[in-house]
């Protein structure tokens, strides 16, 4: 347990049956009444934000989380398997849990973040940035640079990315993750 007035961003703590992260916090000291906590909780399930206060003194429930280099081998059904790289167990973790699953290639390093108490996996991220390389897209043509049209481009995980006219087959671009958008061209 831990009280309110101990909460910093990176908290997760465990609140009507649901785990949360603390993205923000403010301490308010109000002039009249009693001093709080605004915060402003991410569910670690679905994405949700929502706000909340607590009063200085109020007893929360923390949670250590532990975050850990895995990298990924193969896909096995529906889940993805991944090996600890301390300590190389495998583990299968659910398609659903991944942040930005349609850019993991074989190898690729995420950090998975699990409850340390049941050893459960909450969610792992990806990169914020990959590289990848375009696999098909129709040709560019010379001349196509001075407007911000964007066509479908196929990357080697298989997703599909909306690219500049310019950008050609065989090319390296960088992708974001979090919301598979086009980051720019990667120079050789």
């Amino acid at each position: 347990m831990m009280n309110a007035q101990d909460i910093k961003n990176g908290t997760c703590i465990r609140m009507d049956g649901r785990l949360y992260f603390v993205i923000d916090f403010l301490h308010v000291k109000p002039g009249k009444g009693n001093t709080f906590m605004r915060t402003t909780l991410k569910d670690v399930v679905d994405g949700r934000v929502l706000e909340r206060r607590f009063n200085i003194g109020e007893k929360l429930e923390d949670v250590r989380v532990e975050r850990r280099p895995y990298q990924y081998l193969y896909k096995e059904g529906d889940n993805y398997i991944f090996m600890n790289q301390e300590t190389f167990d495998q583990h299968p973790i659910a398609h659903d849990l991944i942040n930005g699953a349609n850019f993991l290639l074989e190898g690729m390093v995420l950090e998975v973040v699990s409850d340390a108490s049941t050893d459960t996996v909450l969610f792992a991220d990806m990169p914020t940035k990959v590289q990848m390389k375009v696999t098909y897209t129709e040709p560019g043509l010379k001349g196509d640079t001075a407007t911000n049209t964007l066509k479908p481009a196929t990357v080697e995980s298989g997703a599909t990315v909306r690219v500049p006219l310019f950008i050609n087959e065989g090319e390296m671009i960088e992708i974001d993750t979090r919301d598979g958008s086009y980051v720019g061209r990667v120079k050789a």
